[in-house]
């Protein structure tokens, strides 16, 4: 489906997508299926969305992975979610890199283990060229911890004197985010019908749009993601000012 444009030719839908992808566990068990059947099949969505991004003008899109909350789920669905994090990558590095696709992680990785840091790198480093769609995916990434990592680092930054404290204002924190080379996302989309942002980018959405739906993210489609974005289309961002 086209987006609408602008009198001059520009596209009216978002650049930059978001998505908080929710629901795989409740999809999983309405089938009677464990939770990891329902994460598998979340995966197998990622593929069709990250397509449908070109025909739509999608630019960016950032999805939600693992947070760093996400450690409080049982042992067996955590070390299930690795090991799928894992196989992900490994079978999707040469179709993402085909496709020109260009992948980034944010998040911390101190705590992910040494293969999946090194996968994570390997298709970091093998997509680097690529400039259709730029993929983000958020891996043990919360948004609290996020900002505090920035702020460690811009305060040793003004301690060490390559900064001053003068200097420190809200154009400043962001060169220190994850998402320093990113846009803010103007979509921010959740499934599974929850209407909360679970500490996912606080600050780089203070003027997002937000679509909280019901589908649950396994049925979420690529024909769903065009209505949403049609409909951003037709929404009047004003970003706190009046229009005349």
């Amino acid at each position: 489906m086209p987006r609408d444009t602008e009198p001059g030719g520009e596209p009216r839908g978002p650049r930059h997508v978001a998505i908080i992808m929710d629901g795989n566990g409740r999809w999983a068990q309405a089938r009677g299926r464990p939770r990891l059947f329902g994460h598998h099949a979340g995966a197998r969505r990622v593929r069709e969305v990250v397509e449908a991004c070109p025909g739509l003008s999608i630019k960016y899109l950032t999805i939600f992975a693992f947070s760093t909350e996400n450690w409080k789920r049982t042992q067996v669905e955590v070390a299930g979610l690795m090991k799928l994090f894992r196989r992900y990558i490994t079978k999707e590095t040469r179709a993402l890199r085909e496709k020109g696709v260009r992948v980034r992680f944010i998040g911390d990785r101190v705590r992910l283990d040494a293969k999946l840091t090194a996968l994570m790198d390997r298709l970091e480093r093998e997509t680097e060229g690529n400039d259709l769609v730029h993929l983000t995916i958020a891996l043990n990434y919360g948004s609290r911890d996020e900002v505090a990592r920035a702020t460690r680092r811009l305060a040793q930054d003004v301690a060490d004197g390559r900064l001053s404290p003068d200097d420190v204002d809200e154009e400043t924190l962001p060169k220190y985010l994850d998402t320093c080379v990113l846009p803010d996302p103007d979509l921010v989309i959740r499934t599974s019908g929850e209407a909360r942002i679970s500490n996912f980018l606080l600050w780089q959405s203070a003027y997002s749009e937000y679509e909280f739906i019901d589908t649950l993210w396994p049925d979420f489609t690529a024909a769903e993601l065009a209505r949403l974005c049609e409909s951003y289309g037709a929404r009047d961002r004003r970003f706190g000012a009046v229009k005349a």
